[in-house]
């Protein structure tokens, strides 16, 4: 698995994992509420799984990045620093609002 398909993947697990608290919370800001919304905690059984499936994918994408060199030939994407450095900021962007996504269900009860 490369290093977008990780990153990928722990985005969808990550979503998957918080479905059961963020959904019925964006829902009701938003104003749409009724009883189908809390047919949406029905995945909570189904969180730790998720929520293991987000951290693996983000510890392989980080693996990745950081932690194993990479052999490329001069000229290739993978040997240019500014790639690398773009690279690392989207794994970023998009590890760090996971993360709260995977920690929202611990906050969700004092914004109810």
């Amino acid at each position: 698995m490369n290093q977008k398909q990780a990153m990928i993947a722990g985005v969808l697990a990550g979503i998957g994992a918080s479905l059961c608290c963020v959904a019925p919370l964006v829902l009701l800001s938003l104003g749409l509420g009724g009883a189908w919304v809390a047919n949406l905690t029905a995945f909570e059984p189904v969180r730790p799984v998720f929520m293991g499936l987000a951290l693996l994918f983000i510890g392989l994408s980080f693996r990745k990045l950081y932690l194993t060199t990479q052999t490329c030939e001069p000229g290739k994407p993978c040997a240019d620093d500014e790639v690398i450095r773009k690279q690392r900021l989207i794994f970023w962007g998009v590890t760090i609002p996971l993360l709260g996504l995977l920690a929202l269900p611990w906050f969700a009860p004092l914004f109810y």
